[in-house]
């Protein structure tokens, strides 16, 4: 590519110093407790009437993405709910104006009356996403499906086989590929300003203390039961890599294991629950009672109680009865804390990427490597080096926890609903099913310790 012609796709991408700042919600937040960003709608497609969507598992997530029909009626109304935690149930029937009658259980039950609705949330557990996801398709509800599909490669690919054969539309919730930073990133990768792209590194850093709440004594503590972390926590990553990238992956070998949340290492005077008398809590980065007592973070996971008066006794009393209060070092865990997979792609780009466990910070760090020209990133600052002229240029993102993507993601499959047209999802289950391929293939890889060939 010619200087010129460089110059003028480097105008044309918009690359300059500067930022992309999306608009805040007044009260709306993420998992994390931070704002969500709202979705630009000056050129997007609104519908006539709004989507009605029954919401199955009234959990962090579904309140994540169900929180849009209360600050958009006019294009989600949540019609229906299905979750066994009555406090959950309730709250989430109370904030929709949900009926009686529309309130159930389990997924099983809302399946048992006729079809009432436009579309299923599915926001269940990861081992329980296949089940409800078919019976949908099979009645004619349109899906957004919380990733992973399932952790199963075959029910991942059942599900995609019933799509097709029902013509529904079903988005997988990789919310980063609408985050307004891997947009962009995807954008000059894909322009020619880097040359030939030749290779690509990678890392989610999970956050030290964000490890110990989810896959350590959280609900994906152990793989055998929900989802091997690769694709609990990291499909996202896998899936803008392919995105990003543009071309197929081939083949993926991984290593990883489980270095420090085992009894070996536990320190002596340490209990089996940090509220135990533990004699090294105050000095250990992980007590739960320095985490959900006295620092109060995350204690979404314990439903907490309207009256703030009760919360501290309410906490207290989760941490002696459930598994965030036991010792990180003395649970069933068996998620490895560090995972890192090197990747072949088509036209030989190779891709490092790792998922580490023992950071003080979140938000993926990326560098892509071209015959051209190099980008930095952190999620928050892109930085692109031409090599021709020297010449660095930047880019600025204020983000949260997924760039901005998770209601832009629900505005994107309101669109397509609404225009029943599958092929204006950015993440289709289409497209999505590869980096689910790709982490079966990884976990596979490093059990064997062999490179494994992934099969589409």
């Amino acid at each position: 590519m010619s200087s010129l012609s460089r110059r003028d796709a480097l105008k044309a991408l918009g690359i300059s110093i500067g930022s992309s700042m999306l608009p805040l919600s007044s009260w709306a937040t993420n998992d994390n407790g931070e704002r969500i960003y709202l979705p630009e709608f000056e050129n997007n497609f609104r519908p006539d009437k709004p989507i009605t969507v029954i919401t199955c598992g009234a959990g962090s997530r579904g309140n994540v993405y169900g929180n849009y029909a209360v600050q958009y009626p006019a294009q989600l109304d949540i019609v229906g709910v299905a979750e066994p935690i009555a406090i959950r149930n309730e709250r989430y029937s109370k904030k929709h104006a949900i009926k009686d009658e529309n309130r159930f259980k389990t997924w099983e039950d809302v399946f048992k009356r006729p079809k009432f609705a436009d579309a299923i949330l599915i926001t269940t557990p990861d081992n329980l996403h296949y089940g409800p996801c078919m019976k949908a398709l099979e009645m004619g509800y349109h899906v957004l499906l919380e990733k992973p599909i399932s952790p199963s490669e075959k029910e991942c690919r059942d599900i995609l086989a019933m799509t097709k054969k029902t013509g529904k539309i079903v988005a997988v919730c990789h919310v980063l590929r609408y985050a307004p930073y891997f947009e962009e990133l995807r954008k000059i990768m894909q322009s020619g300003v880097l040359g030939k792209v030749v290779s690509v590194q990678h890392i989610e850093p999970i956050e030290h203390t964000h490890m110990s709440h989810s896959y350590v004594r959280g609900n994906w503590h152990n793989s055998k039961e929900t989802t091997p972390i690769i694709l609990a926590k990291s499909c996202h990553d896998l899936d803008i890599l392919r995105w990003m990238i543009g071309k197929q992956s081939k083949s993926i070998h991984a290593l990883g294991d489980i270095s420090w949340f085992n009894k070996k290492n536990a320190p002596e005077g340490s209990t089996a629950r940090c509220t135990d008398g533990c004699k090294v809590e105050t000095s250990c980065p992980y007590s739960a009672l320095k985490q959900y007592y006295r620092e109060r973070k995350r204690t979404y996971v314990f439903d907490m109680p309207e009256e703030k008066e009760k919360h501290a006794d309410h906490i207290m009393e989760k941490l002696k009865t459930t598994n965030y209060g036991r010792c990180v070092y003395r649970m069933e865990n068996d998620q490895p804390d560090h995972y890192t997979t090197n990747i072949l792609f088509e036209d030989g780009i190779t891709c490092s990427f790792s998922m580490e466990a023992f950071t003080s910070y979140e938000g993926r760090r990326t560098r892509v490597m071209g015959s051209l020209g190099d980008i930095v990133g952190d999620m928050t600052t892109m930085v692109h080096t031409d090599f021709l002229t020297g010449k660095k240029t930047e880019w600025k993102n204020a983000t949260d926890m997924h760039g901005g993507g998770d209601w832009r993601l629900v505005a994107n499959w309101i669109e397509a609903i609404s225009k029943n047209d599958a092929s204006l999802l950015t993440s289709t289950i289409d497209a999505s099913i590869e980096s689910h391929l790709m982490g079966f293939a990884a976990e596979q890889s490093r059990k064997e310790n062999k490179v494994v060939q992934i099969k589409l």
